[in-house]
């Protein structure tokens, strides 16, 4: 005898998916956000284009605007055509900012943010230089990414450095699982300690080596 379907099990299948869309719009806006907050520390004053230095990492201004602009035209073809960073090689290698530092990098992160949004994009497989991730995961990086260099950003323009609080939780939960690693790779300075009590911009920043 077979059994009665339970028709409950289409009411769970369908608010999986439904938590998974929702989460999907949620680093999708996350992601939104650090480009918009990146932004606004690359406008003013067209200071992006000048060579003041940032106190957290000794490079200039734009040379950290073109670092993080840089990262945006890989994820079009490596998201949504499926390539790989050997097969784009260095076409992505020269200075990206020209003579509009600000247009070059809403150019770029427009375009990056438009291949994310691509349904499905999410949850497909990219083969980055370290290896095979999801792009939800390749997104959650980019955004944490984002939203500590929108911070060096304030600080070489000598703007307010505080930094939203949603943004922060989201780049701190994200930097936590590989923190340790960070400085044994040499791309950070070791922690600081980090006094009792500490904001979570605090501890976020201390993660990244310090920076200032």
């Amino acid at each position: 005898m077979s059994a009665t379907p339970d028709p409950r099990d289409g009411d769970s299948d369908r608010d999986t998916g439904a938590e998974a869309a929702a989460a999907a719009r949620g680093l999708l806006e996350q992601h939104a956000e650090a480009v918009r907050l990146s932004v606004s520390g690359c406008a003013p004053s067209g200071t992006a284009s000048g060579a003041p230095r940032l106190p957290c990492t000794g490079c200039t201004v734009r040379d950290l605007v073109d670092h993080v602009t840089g990262e945006q035209p890989w994820i079009p073809p490596v998201v949504t055509e499926g390539r790989t960073i050997e097969e784009i090689g260095d076409a992505f290698s020269a200075d990206v900012l020209g003579g509009d530092p600000v247009g070059a990098w809403e150019r770029a992160s427009g375009a990056a943010h438009a291949a994310f949004a691509v349904p499905g994009a999410l949850d497909r497989t990219v083969r980055l230089s370290y290896g095979p991730v999801l792009g939800r995961a390749y997104r959650a990086g980019l955004t944490a990414d984002c939203v500590v260099h929108a911070r060096d950003l304030s600080r070489g323009i000598e703007a307010d450095d505080r930094l939203p609080d949603g943004l922060v939780e989201f780049a701190l939960e994200e930097v936590m699982p590989y923190a340790d690693g960070l400085a044994a790779g040499g791309l950070f300075a070791a922690p600081p300690e980090v006094p009792a009590g500490a904001n979570a911009q605090t501890r976020l920043l201390a993660l990244m080596g310090g920076r200032g």
